[in-house]
């Protein structure tokens, strides 16, 4: 395997295919700034390219781990080593069809993950183009593995809803702790226990509605007492438009992802 990029998503990756036994030597990086460098020597022994060459010619799999805004740019050295490779896109917003045209093959699939991916916890949604096979889609369920979930997608464009959902998902959750732990804070408790409450509200939570066939609504309404605290925190939300301030930002979202696409993929 190769990745085009080191950062965190590269090592997400990394890190959980030497978990399940691949070997250092086996995977080739291609990593230009040297403190990633450094840091992928540190963390899994592996040697980091300064630029492509023509070690890339022996990967099965090409992983693009690049900013939307530089995948283009760094293709060009890559596209002489890598035609015969399936390609699997990390990069925000950057459609098929742009990929395809810079790696030189439709044997191509993105995916939008998450950041949880860094602890085995993520959430990636997979498009295909019609030129990959069965196979390689087995082989790229079999890679995401290490970092969490995932799921296939039939629309392209169903990638920029998931990246406002899922991909920037762990900034929201992030926001409220920030604000959960401010407000704690504020009603006396020391800030290494509001956080704490607040981490824990939230792993536990999700875990309970993973575990229910119960949909959100009806789980928030049993703990909702009419007249009660949670009633009061709820109607204050409600109150103040939280919701639909909370929608129109994943709309935001939405719309940012569609435009990095018909900003950086016209190359």
């Amino acid at each position: 395997m190769a990745f085009i990029g080191g950062g965190n998503m590269a090592s997400a990756i990394i890190g959980g295919l030497i978990r399940q036994g691949m070997r250092p030597d086996q995977i080739t990086v291609v990593e230009p700034f040297a403190e990633t460098a450094a840091k992928m020597l540190r963390d899994f022994g592996i040697t980091a390219l300064p630029a492509a060459g023509p070690a890339l010619t022996r990967a099965q799999l090409v992983v693009w781990a690049v900013k939307p805004q530089l995948f283009s740019e760094a293709s060009a050295p890559v596209l002489p080593f890598t035609r015969e490779a399936l390609h699997l896109s990390v990069a925000a917003g950057i459609r098929t069809d742009s990929i395809s045209r810079w790696v030189g093959t439709e044997r191509v699939v993105r995916c939008m993950p998450n950041t949880p991916a860094l602890v085995g916890q993520g959430m990636t949604a997979l498009y295909p183009c019609p030129k990959v096979s069965e196979a390689d889609k087995a082989l790229v369920e079999q890679v995401i593995s290490t970092t969490g979930q995932s799921l296939w997608v039939t629309q392209e464009s169903q990638l920029d809803a998931v990246t406002a959902l899922s991909g920037s998902g762990p900034a929201y959750v992030f926001y409220f702790l920030e604000a959960m732990t401010e407000a704690g804070v504020g009603m006396g408790l020391p800030q290494a226990q509001a956080y704490q409450l607040a981490v824990a509200t939230f792993a536990g939570s999700a875990s309970l509605a993973a575990a229910s066939t119960e949909t959100p609504e009806v789980l928030r309404q049993r703990v909702t007492s009419k007249g009660g605290t949670t009633y009061a925190a709820i109607t204050a939300m409600e109150a103040s438009g939280v919701k639909s301030a909370f929608i129109h930002a994943m709309q935001a979202a939405e719309q940012r992802a569609r435009e990095l696409g018909d900003e950086f993929g016209k190359s």
